[in-house]
């Protein structure tokens, strides 16, 4: 773990439950754009801490000057405590996205990019258009749950969306998505070579913190191997 300032945080939802969760931010100086991040699949075992959010959170405030926000999705567990509710495959869920835009606006967190991985990216989709965010980038987008009414609502919106697609994904691989998002054209589709769901080992983790770098704050690019403080 690199440094960084880390705080506990607690979000409040307009239905209320309370949702914890983790900010971290650049040990000195002001971030330069914020991640907001959203987790894997509760019942499947996603939560704060899957580790792809968790390395970003490690890693990011240090080598890329980047705020990194983690929660758990209302009824999701994690080291960090319990959030309130009770997972609803993603409905209620929209609640729980808009309390982290406004804990983001609340502190004044700048230049908001949501990071969504599998599940994430569904509540990313569904309820971004929703909110004032600088980007999307979507992990492993399954479209389980997104419409093609959704999908197209982002046309209407000068937002860059980025989808990183494992060329060996479980749920939709790099053919296939280019079909399933035929709704959204502006969308930047990326195959990511060897890639699967879970983006498990290092090499695949650092090829997904540099393509998330890469459209929040390439000029820090490429990232270090190791660090200095």
């Amino acid at each position: 773990m690199l440094p960084a300032i880390r705080e506990d945080i607690v979000l409040h939802t307009d239905d209320g439950f309370d949702l914890v969760g983790e900010l971290a931010l650049p040990e000195s100086g002001d971030p330069v754009a914020t991640l907001v991040t959203l987790h894997p699949l509760p019942p499947g075992g996603g939560f704060m801490d899957s580790h792809i959010l968790r390395k970003a959170a490690n890693r990011l405030p240090a080598l890329a000057d980047l705020a990194v926000l983690r929660f758990n999705t209302r009824g999701t567990s994690s080291p960090r405590g319990t959030s309130g509710g009770a997972y609803d495959h993603g409905v209620a869920e929209r609640w729980d996205v808009k309390a982290a835009m406004a804990f983001v606006a609340e502190r004044g967190l700048p230049h908001p990019w949501l990071v969504g991985w599998s599940f994430g990216t569904e509540l990313a989709l569904k309820y971004g258009v929703e909110h004032t965010v600088d980007g999307v980038i979507l992990l492993s987008p399954p479209l389980h749950r997104t419409s093609e009414e959704e999908l197209s609502a982002w046309n209407d919106l000068d937002v860059p969306v980025t989808a990183l697609i494992p060329e060996f994904d479980d749920y939709l691989r790099p053919a296939e998505a280019e079909t399933r998002f035929a709704p959204m054209p502006k969308i930047e589709l990326v195959t990511v070579e060897g890639g699967k769901h879970l983006w498990v080992g290092e090499s695949q983790t650092r090829r997904v913190l540099s393509e998330i770098v890469a459209r929040v704050n390439p000029a820090v690019l490429p990232l270090p191997d190791s660090y200095e403080a």
